[in-house]
């Protein structure tokens, strides 16, 4: 049994999410198919303007009102000298969460991947390195994915940033907070026993 043509041509393109398969996208689409029209076409007008009105950030390239800064580079406290490398604006979302860093992001949009020999070609790296070259930023954090990508990515920015002035450091990695020791893996064990401080 199929649905209409219209409906499955809908299903087809919620299947394109992440995260949503054909159940789900089937769900989805006749959940929709009870909004009032009024509701759907409030939501088309929504989707269809996104490419009009959602850009990258000039200066981070995080997503940003299009040909706008972001809300971060926007912001007259944060420290315009430390500059937190993330892969996507998901990590920066979870680093602002915690409300500790006061300093401005760089969104690379993506990571190297050693194994499909990616060199980083479509990264947001040129404009890393003018932000690194220009006299403003004092530290340059490598706040990458701890996975054999994420790795990767940090050798090479940081083999890209050893002929600028600025200081490349990376997050702590180790137990997280509240984790059984049982449960850790052996390199994340080495990790910390690595990166352990005095207990005071």
């Amino acid at each position: 049994m199929h649905y209409p043509e219209a409906m499955e041509s809908l299903i087809a393109a919620l299947k394109q999410l992440p995260g949503i398969g054909r159940r789900g996208a089937e769900r989805l689409a006749l959940s929709l198919l009870e909004w009032e029209p009024e509701k759907l076409e409030f939501l088309g007008t929504l989707l269809s303007s996104l490419p009009r009105t959602v850009g990258v950030c000039p200066e981070c390239g995080a997503l940003a009102d299009a040909g706008e800064l972001c809300a971060v580079c926007r912001e007259p406290r944060r420290d315009p000298g430390i500059v937190c490398v993330v892969e996507t604006m998901a990590q920066m979302f979870a680093i602002e969460s915690s409300g500790n860093f006061r300093g401005r992001y760089h969104v690379l949009g993506g990571r190297i991947s050693p194994m499909d020999a990616e060199t980083g070609s479509g990264l947001n790296l040129p404009r890393l390195l003018e932000r690194a070259r220009s006299g403003s930023v004092r530290e340059v954090i490598l706040a990458l994915s701890s996975d054999v990508e994420g790795r990767a990515t940090a050798v090479y920015i940081a083999g890209l940033l050893r002929e600028t002035p600025v200081r490349v450091t990376q997050p702590a990695l180790g137990l997280p907070a509240g984790a059984n020791l049982s449960y850790a893996d052996g390199a994340t064990i080495t990790a910390a026993l690595t990166g352990r401080t005095e207990v005071k």
